[in-house]
């Protein structure tokens, strides 16, 4: 293993949030700080990806790392997305715009491993699901540490027989998607710290803790777990460096949302965010048909964000939320450790 977290000056990963929050400052700023950053691959096209890559990596003499979404087979039935689509007309009238096409897309997921094998970060996390043996091998021959998310015992099993170096214990709390293996599957509640003495005992992997870590208290509680490191990323969305947009920066701060819960109305696969109106019109009719409903919502989404409408956007964030600060990131970092 190429990269070990234990050499870490802050034991302290600003994890990678997809979709706008993490850019290449935010992720520089975290390895200047003592940490991590991390540069997601998410929803980006693979010359994309490098670019931030590549950008980050200038911004600091540090270790940068790299996530990847796993694509994953689609489950869903185009009827259940078709019925959807047509109970959303309605919103996308109210925003003045139009619904996008539920596509399927494999995240330019070859193109992205050759990225990473070109560029060579000192880490790449996987979520969603695992590389193959033969991928993973790859990338470790090229003096990359390879990280998987699990949410479960059984998940960290198959990660270890993958052969990847570390595990990110992805716990109940964590803003944002579930890193669950199975889309379809009820996300598991097992208390963080529990997972991470779990995976500790019985796995035999370093394991950086996540989910819903928002103080120094907190930090010490997961290192003394057995967690390396702890994983934040809602920590860091109001930080001067995010790419967090004024919406979103303003619902996690206005006092008026009070909870997160966990949805599939915004793109089909387990999530949590900030409740609000569209969650609570929404959920129960919305189908697991990821990344489907995320490019069918996409355009809504992003319409309700330029009339600076929470109500209608995913608001990700981890439950602890309220504590959030703002600032710059090396502020925040030393307040964390």
């Amino acid at each position: 293993m190429a990269f070990d977290f234990r050499d870490l000056a802050a034991p302290i990963v600003v994890a990678p949030m997809a979709g706008g929050p993490s850019t290449p400052e935010l992720a520089a700023a975290g390895t200047d700080a003592g940490g991590l950053g991390f540069v997601p691959a998410g929803y980006l096209t693979a010359p994309a990806f490098a670019q931030r890559l590549e950008a980050a990596r200038g911004l600091t003499s540090g270790p940068i790392g790299a996530n990847l979404f796993v694509p994953k087979p689609s489950g869903a039935a185009a009827a259940d997305v078709d019925a959807y689509a047509a109970r959303l007309a309605g919103e996308a009238r109210r925003y003045g715009t139009e619904l996008g096409e539920p596509r399927y897309f494999d995240e330019d997921w070859s193109a992205k491993l050759d990225v990473l094998l070109e560029i060579r970060p000192a880490v790449v996390s996987f979520t969603f699901g695992l590389p193959s043996v033969a991928e993973r091998r790859r990338l470790s021959d090229a003096g990359i540490t390879t990280v998987a998310t699990v949410t479960t015992l059984a998940e960290a099993r198959q990660a270890a027989d993958c052969g990847v170096d570390v595990l990110a214990a992805q716990g109940p709390s964590a803003g944002g998607h579930r890193g669950t293996f199975d889309a379809a599957a009820e996300p598991a509640g097992q208390p963080l710290e529990e997972l991470v003495s779990a995976l500790t005992s019985q796995v035999g992997l370093p394991v950086v803790a996540a989910g819903g870590l928002m103080t120094a208290g907190d930090v010490a509680r997961v290192r003394a777990a057995g967690a390396v490191a702890a994983q934040l990323g809602t920590a860091f969305l109001c930080s001067d460096e995010a790419g967090s947009t004024p919406v979103h920066r303003a619902a996690l701060q206005g006092g008026r949302f009070t909870e997160t819960v966990v949805t599939k109305a915004f793109s089909g696969r387990y999530a949590r965010g900030l409740r609000n109106r569209f969650i609570d019109e929404y959920e129960t009719h919305a189908p697991l048909a990821y990344p489907e409903l995320h490019y069918l919502t996409g355009p809504l989404r992003a319409a309700a964000a330029r009339a600076g409408d929470p109500d209608a956007v995913n608001i990700w964030a981890g439950t602890g939320f309220a504590q959030i600060r703002t600032g710059p990131v090396h502020a925040i970092m030393a307040l964390l450790h």
